[in-house]
């Protein structure tokens, strides 16, 4: 791709072409250099502009992101898909509560999800015990976090019961639902790239659900539940989403480790705080927060993933430690990521949007792990997490309280016992459990 640029240097899509592949091999400074360059040689570029806000928030500058997706909007107010990479991005700025999120949403479902459905009447039988036909559509079943967390409810579903269908979002998807019937249809992925609101604007099937990928309000008339659990949704929240919020009785995730990994013992002076997240999870509140627990704890020490050089240095500025005391690290292999932990002594919950995967990671490697209670369902990951471990005390409500916690450097003995023995890894008691709200939701409809 460099040498096409340089064979055609006033050509825009090339550039665009070339940043693409940049990003993707994780050369983020180089990407946004080159997104720019495209953009500079022709009228602002719908996709060159999503691609570029992408590679912002993935380094770190969240509120450019956001104003560039603002700007394509402004050009093209139909890119639905554009929009919703806006809705996903909001979830993580802090000056926004979950009220205006939720009409960013309805901003939405107005402009994109009232297209014309199907007024077919639907054929499924409405007997209320019988076998369900149950369609979970996402394009993340491979390597990737969905794929975790859905692999054990797939693999424990109830066949006498329930007849399972995963669909990967592509052409003629509609008219496959419509014509296999589905009773529930569950949506995995909603305003994540790849997914595919617009299918489930539709209504090919008379239940739909939004779950996992997406852990908020879809924000479609379309979509009749959402589920959750106690502690990502107190019930006074129902009023934050459109869609009827279906608590699960324990847990929202169901956690199987992607590989084992021995939990060694730390072989290092002093104490290390660390975050393996997403680097966009720690902008712009959670650093200031670990900079002034690095101040705290006398001889500690940061391990912290960032995508990018400039990453490093934003970080850096905003820690305002030295930059001795900061170890960074790029994106690990599975295995090489988990060993990490090994050198970890507590881990730290970025906010407002806070970790899941990650959390559940760090738990099962024996390392603590501090959360902010958010004010957004996406925000309470950790709450969830520790509640249905029994270790509420490492749970703040309010930032000082999160930086005291922490300087306090918790220990917590045998965690990778404690989480195989809690609900977050009883695989045969989260699927009933999800299996019941299906059956529920199906009498429902079969009554009304």
């Amino acid at each position: 791709m460099r040498r096409a640029v340089e064979l055609a240097p006033q050509s825009p899509q090339t550039w665009n072409n070339l940043s693409n592949v940049l990003r993707e091999s994780g050369a983020l400074d180089d990407a946004i250099a080159a997104y720019q360059q495209s953009l500079s040689l022709a009228p602002p570029h719908i996709p060159t502009l999503n691609n570029l806000a992408t590679a912002l928030h993935e380094s770190g500058r969240l509120f450019e992101a956001i104003d560039r997706l603002r700007e394509a909007i402004a050009i093209d107010p139909a890119h639905a898909a554009v929009h919703s990479n806006l809705l996903y991005l909001l979830h993580f700025d802090p000056r926004l509560d979950a009220a205006a999120i939720r009409r960013e949403h309805e901003i939405w479902n107005r402009r994109h999800a009232r297209s014309p459905r199907s007024t077919e009447r639907f054929a499924n039988a409405r007997s209320p015990d019988r076998l369900l036909r149950i369609g979970y559509v996402s394009s993340h079943f491979g390597a990737h976090v969905i794929g975790r967390f859905i692999a054990p409810l797939l693999r424990n579903h109830d066949a006498s019961q329930f007849q399972v269908t995963c669909y990967s979002p592509g052409e003629q998807l509609f008219e496959r639902i419509r014509n296999d019937r589905v009773d529930i249809l569950v949506d995995l992925d909603m305003h994540l790239a790849g997914g595919s609101p617009l299918l489930f604007a539709r209504k090919p099937a008379p239940i739909q659900v939004t779950y996992l990928g997406y852990c908020a309000g879809a924000g479609l008339e379309a979509i009749d539940y959402r589920l959750s659990d106690p502690y990502l949704d107190p019930i006074e929240w129902d009023a934050n989403y459109i869609e009827k919020t279906v608590r699960l009785p324990a847990t929202y995730w169901c956690y199987e480790p992607p590989v084992e990994i021995e939990i060694a013992p730390l072989k290092h002076d002093g104490i290390t705080f660390g975050c393996l997240n997403n680097f966009a999870k720690a902008l712009p509140s959670a650093l200031p927060a670990w900079g002034e627990i690095l101040r705290r704890v006398p001889n500690s020490r940061l391990i912290l993933a960032a995508p990018s050089p400039s990453t490093e240095r934003l970080a850096i500025g905003i820690l305002a430690v030295d930059p001795a005391r900061v170890t960074f690290v790029r994106f690990q292999a599975i295995a090489d990521y988990l060993r990490l932990y090994n050198a970890i002594d507590v881990a730290l919950d970025p906010f407002p949007y806070a970790g899941g995967t990650t959390t559940c990671d760090a738990l099962y490697m024996g390392v603590p792990i501090v959360t902010l209670a958010g004010q957004t369902s996406v925000g309470r990951g950790g709450v969830s997490i520790l509640s249905n471990l029994g270790l509420p005390e490492l749970i703040a409500q309010t930032p000082d309280q999160y930086i005291e916690i922490a300087a306090r450097v918790p220990r917590v003995p045998n965690l990778r016992d404690r989480m195989k023995a809690s609900p977050l890894m009883d695989a045969d008691r989260f699927t009933r459990d999800v299996e019941s709200a299906y059956r529920q939701m199906w009498r429902d409809w079969c009554a009304s």
